[in-house]
């Protein structure tokens, strides 16, 4: 329509024009019988202002070009583990897909257990064992709140794109949390990218002291040459987490007791905080040797580089440092005791991590890409990780001065460590639709020989209909965390513990169908010398490293369905995992997302979904939390009655934002009045949330 317009527009002020001239071209004079033509500017071979002006418009008219308007297709995305074995990207996604759920505590398919806000020490609801092997400190508990290298992505940007994110949330007259968020990429050549990272987290939470701060940055550049051969990634990143630890609220179940006022609530620490910072440098170089194939993809917009041999290396350099700090007397019994120090704590501990990694691919297939057979991938390669710890102690020294009992800060233990481990891929492809993979990793030499990770999986595909199965089995062995052997802080010390290896054991079986919409994935974990923290002493707050002498045996099952019915869509998750030690590893026997939502168009410009999603999982014995140390632990064997947890919501597109408003859990008050994942730690309380993401693109 608006085209339309600009040509009737156009067209309405050619013929006023055209007219104006016409009527202003004053008629050539004839020169009398006898008389010589003198030439002035009405008689010149040259044409007048007027037709000047009228040639002008025309001209301008005829070789005017379409406006481009700038979208997300102008865009590619990728990040460094899709360019392990091949240079590819995809479109920037911009849809409002899982929008709503923009906090990492309230992923549906890895909900968290958490101390009551976003930003504050979580860790996962559901069993997931990472499948890292080497040297770790064993604090993670801030960890989902980071940036990391393996995190970032890398653009191709054939036009500048800015994204703006906020969220925030609302409760009594304040804001319980304030996310925002800022991603800037651009190429600055056609084949040389750079993006800028900011992120800030502000939340005042619920109840007293849980005011968290958190700010992430960083750039990253993803170069490649012109000859698609060689290619770099680098990235620079700042990650300074800062979480109050307020020990948690002083009444022992806070919704059993009547109407309260959660900004009133005394808690048992006032002056205490847990602070993390990891900052690093990340460089990444590839380069393709031999002959490079180039696969279109469908829309033949995007080329998939498909090297021959690949060599490439990789150097790590990363600073991470764990604080906290206590400035008050521990007069509600948050501690179990003291070492060096009665009123003040400042334990700190940290890491620098060098890490150099080489290796050699080689691929052998036919000379056709477009129909995959008989591929065959090798990759062979070393790391070599240079680690050196420092650990740090508040210790009162009996010295009186002018200034009183004098404290200082004093290094207690550190060590200097290396590992080198051996690394290989293996991968098969039949045909596209039978591949066989392999991954091999071993510690052969360093501070945690003897680890390793042996991770195998078997993709059969059938057709668009019967859809794909997924074989896999992985067999881990890992060192024990620095934190279960070798610790020393104020009021923990660990040292000789006696916890061995951990070893995992784990088949996997998962039926997936698009077509269907249908995922269905069944787990059978069998773990030796399972590493937890519990409780020296019966419900006690002496919280310790701790290693189950019996296998643990695990059943986890998990289907996830999507069905549309018209403009009505449903979205259900449900899992069920199942130990011989479930009192152990402390994680519910059922847990389910579900969400329904009806989607419109309203005025051929705003699309929109209305909806609501609830969460539930049952009743399990609940983890407690040592303040100090950052580690949930098996407590007290207590267990809180579950509800589910209902938020109805509206989210929509406009134009290049989008936004979405909701309730979050609507339901208190109905069934309950709040609810537990952590003892002693309440939950968040019923809020408004809203949030916005604007795109920019040029």
């Amino acid at each position: 329509m608006l085209d339309k317009l600009k040509y009737i527009l156009v067209t309405l002020l050619l013929t006023v024009l055209v007219q104006t001239a016409f009527a202003q071209v004053p008629l050539r004079r004839v020169a009398p019988p006898g008389t010589t033509t003198t030439n002035d500017t009405t008689t010149r071979s040259g044409r007048s202002g007027a037709s000047q002006s009228i040639d002008s418009v025309r001209k301008r008219q005829e070789n005017k070009q379409d406006s481009i308007i700038y979208t997300s297709k102008f865009i590619k995305v990728t990040n460094e583990a899709l360019l392990k074995d091949s240079t590819q990207v995809f479109p920037l996604d911009t849809g409002l897909v899982n929008f709503e759920n923009y906090s990492p505590l309230l992923q549906p398919r890895s909900p968290r257990i958490h101390l009551g806000n976003t930003g504050l020490p979580q860790r996962a609801l559901l069993f997931e064992p990472a499948k890292t092997i080497g040297f770790d400190a064993g604090l993670h508990a801030l960890d989902v709140f980071m940036v990391r290298p393996e995190d970032v992505l890398y653009y191709r940007a054939r036009v500048a794109y800015t994204n703006l994110s906020f969220y925030s949330g609302a409760f009594s007259n304040s804001n319980s949390e304030q996310i925002f968020k800022l991603l800037h990429t651009q190429n600055i050549k056609p084949n040389w990218n750079f993006t800028f990272i900011f992120n800030n987290a502000g939340s005042r939470g619920f109840y007293r002291r849980q005011n968290v701060g958190h700010l992430n940055a960083g750039i990253a550049t993803w170069y490649e040459s012109k000859g698609k051969r060689y290619n770099l990634l680098a990235n620079i990143l700042f990650n300074n987490l800062k979480a109050p630890e307020n020990g948690s609220i002083t009444k022992t179940n806070i919704f059993q007791q009547g109407s309260f006022d959660n900004s009133q609530e005394a808690v048992r620490l006032n002056n205490s905080y847990l602070n993390y910072r990891n900052n690093g440098f990340y460089l990444k170089q590839f380069y393709y040797i031999g002959r490079i194939d180039t696969l279109l993809s469908a829309t033949k917009d995007v080329q998939k580089i498909l090297p021959t041999q690949r060599i490439s290396h990789t150097l790590f350099y990363n600073v991470q440092k764990y604080r906290f700090i206590q400035n008050e007397q521990d007069i509600n019994k948050v501690f179990p005791d003291y070492f060096f120090n009665a009123n003040i704590s400042q334990d700190s501990l940290a890491v620098v991590n060098v890490r150099n990694d080489f290796s050699y691919s080689f691929y052998l297939r036919g000379k056709s890409v477009s129909f995959v057979k008989n591929e065959v991938k090798l990759d062979v390669g070393l790391t070599h990780d240079f680690f050196h710890y420092t650990q740090y102690v508040n210790d009162s020294v009996d010295v009186i001065n002018n200034s009183g009992l004098r404290n200082q800060v004093r290094r207690v233990q550190g060590s200097t460590y290396q590992n080198i481990k051996l690394n290989a891929k293996f991968s098969y492809r039949f045909s596209d639709r039978v591949g066989l993979e392999g991954d091999f990793q071993q510690v052969v030499q360093g501070y945690n020989f003897g680890d390793y990770l042996y991770d195998a999986k078997l993709n059969l595909a059938g057709g668009e209909k019967a859809g794909r199965i997924v074989l896999g089995a992985y067999i881990q062995n890992n060192e024990p965390p620095l934190i279960y052997k070798n610790w020393i802080s104020n009021h923990y010390v660990y040292t000789n513990t006696g916890i061995g290896k951990q070893q995992i054991n784990n088949l996997s079986f998962n039926y997936i169908n698009d077509k269907l919409q249908l995922d269905l994935k069944a787990e059978y974990f069998l773990v030796n010398g399972y590493q937890y923290f519990a409780a020296q002493t019966p419900g006690g707050i002496d919280a310790a490293p701790a290693q189950l002498n019996s296998p643990l045996n695990l059943l986890k099952i998990s289907v996830g369905k999507k069905v549309a019915f018209g403009k009505w869509h449903i979205e259900d998750y449900l899992v069920y995992q199942r130990s011989d030690y479930q009192t152990t590893i402390r994680t519910p026997e059922f847990y389910n997302y579900f969400n329904i939502y009806y989607t419109k168009l309203f005025f051929n410009v705003l699309n929109a979904s209305l909806g609501v999603n609830a969460r539930y999982n049952t009743a399990y014995t609940n983890p407690s939390y040592a303040v100090g140390i950052g580690q949930f632990y098996n407590g007290s064997d207590i267990s809180f009655f579950t509800y589910p947890v209902i938020t109805p919501y509206v989210k929509a597109t406009l134009f290049r934002t989008n936004l979405f408003l909701m309730y979050d859990y609507a339901n208190q008050g109905l069934q309950s009045n709040g609810y537990y994942t952590v003892n002693r730690y309440p939950m968040p309380a019923k809020q408004l949330k809203f949030g916005v993401s604007w795109t920019f693109y040029n």
